[in-house]
């Protein structure tokens, strides 16, 4: 029987695809730095090996999965070139797998996560639907219709996929370390547009995505008239959001989402229009919407004493406006505090005004210190240059979190896609030892 050995198995998309081969009971494996990441909890939870980078970790009858970032140079690479095993990439291996499903692609700047995750658990409560989230969760039905994937733009990776379907949440200038500008994004979607078999769902609201052109049918959703799919009468409540959606201008259901800010209600659209599609029932998808509980890293929330705490995966200045203006949704009445962590030199420099302004819409912005790549230059930008653009900003430590102590009623938001996490462990660990003492 193959073995599957994924090199790079800790990364979130690889990690998803090692637990949707093991749950379909291919035998899997794989190896990483020791260093702990938040995907392998799902490995070891389902007992799938993990050992340290070493060429003695391949052996005949293996097959190679090779995460995106390893160079063929790589010891683990190389040992399988010399034992003449096969070795795919892995948005290549993902490529030829879902050719066995009703695949759905889900792609756009920002959104892919959560909208991933949706549709997944929607699609679930009705048809078998295995997915792979790039939140490193994923899960294989074995008598699965659907395959539900998040598909990534970076460095043109999905133009390796050939869906049946598309999901495209927007279009935006990201990754300058790759693209060169937002004309250089959109040809990457408008090839990735002509790839798609059986049609594409799109934010109308959305003026790249308005320029699409594709083989197959192109569904627009969004808050504006001339939209297939459209939300109408919206109720925002700290509790969710309720609201009618008209396909073609005819009312067709009222749903209620338990997520919060426009986004969320875009991303929701987008599965009631691919379901509606597919003839899915849509009182189930009313039913699997409202119980749809989020994704790692997603607005993940915890309370600590009287704070609420964030953690969020917004690393572009849209997804920080966006954060913030959910956090005002959820929580009206108290004070939202941002604490920021840039990530890579070259997006900070990119969008230094731009993440000054979605920042400012904070009440109180912290900055830490940018989280650089290994692959570019750092140059002579500092925090600094950020927090001399934002009135009122400080910088804070992990060593010295404590200046968050001050805000007791508040939500402080973690945003970043770096090591954000570290800061919040290390602020959890000065608040309790605070509350501790309050309580003594």
């Amino acid at each position: 029987m193959t073995i599957y050995h994924f090199v790079g198995i800790k990364g979130s998309g690889m990690s998803a695809l090692a637990q949707v081969l093991h749950d379909m009971d291919y035998k899997v494996q794989g190896s990483d730095v020791e260093k702990y990441f938040f995907t392998q909890k799902a490995l070891e939870d389902s007992q799938i090996k993990i050992m340290p980078f070493n060429a003695e970790n391949i052996h005949e009858g293996m097959e190679v999965i090779a995460g995106n970032a390893f160079p063929d140079t790589h010891e683990e690479i190389e040992q399988a070139q010399s034992l003449e095993l096969p070795i795919t990439r892995y948005h290549k291996f993902l490529g030829d797998f879902m050719q066995k499903f009703t695949s759905v692609a889900v792609t756009g700047a920002h959104g892919k996560t959560s909208t991933t995750g949706l549709l997944a658990h929607v699609m679930r409560g009705a048809k078998p639907t295995s997915y792979l989230i790039g939140d490193g969760t994923g899960k294989g039905e074995k008598d699965a219709k659907y395959f539900v994937f998040e598909a990534c733009e970076y460095r043109r990776h999905f133009l390796s996929y050939y869906p049946d379907y598309a999901i495209m949440t927007n279009i935006d200038f990201d990754h300058p370390d790759y693209f060169a500008n937002i004309d250089d994004v959109f040809e990457a979607f408008q090839e990735m547009a002509m790839q798609v078999k059986k049609g594409i769902i799109a934010c109308g609201d959305d003026e790249q995505l308005q320029k699409i052109q594709a083989k197959v049918p192109v569904l627009f959703y969004g808050f504006a008239e001339e939209n297939d799919f459209q939300a109408r009468n919206i109720v925002k409540e700290p509790s969710g959001t309720t609201f009618d959606v008209f396909v073609r201008n005819e009312f067709y259901a009222t749903f209620t989402i338990n997520t919060f800010g426009d986004h969320s209600i875009l991303n929701a659209l987008s599965v009631i229009a691919l379901c509606h599609y597919e003839d899915i029932d849509p009182g189930k998808v009313q039913e699997r919407l409202a119980s749809f509980e989020g994704v790692k890293r997603r607005f993940s929330e915890k309370q600590l004493g009287g704070q609420i705490l964030i953690d969020d995966y917004a690393h572009h200045p849209t997804e920080i406006k966006a954060t913030v203006d959910a956090a005002r949704q959820k929580f009206p009445d108290r004070e939202i505090i941002a604490v920021f962590q840039p990530h890579t030199f070259t997006r900070t420099q990119t969008f230094l005004t731009d993440f000054a302004d979605s920042l400012s819409e904070a009440d109180k912005v912290y900055l830490c210190e940018i989280f650089g790549s290994a692959r570019e230059n750092h140059g002579k930008l500092s925090i600094k240059d950020l927090q001399n653009k934002i009135d009122g900003s400080m910088i804070i430590q992990e060593d010295n979190t404590s200046p968050l102590l001050v805000h007791e009623n508040g939500v402080l938001i973690f945003m970043g896609a770096g090591d954000i996490q570290k800061f919040q462990d290390a602020y959890e660990h000065t608040l309790e030892e605070h509350l501790k003492i309050e309580n003594s």
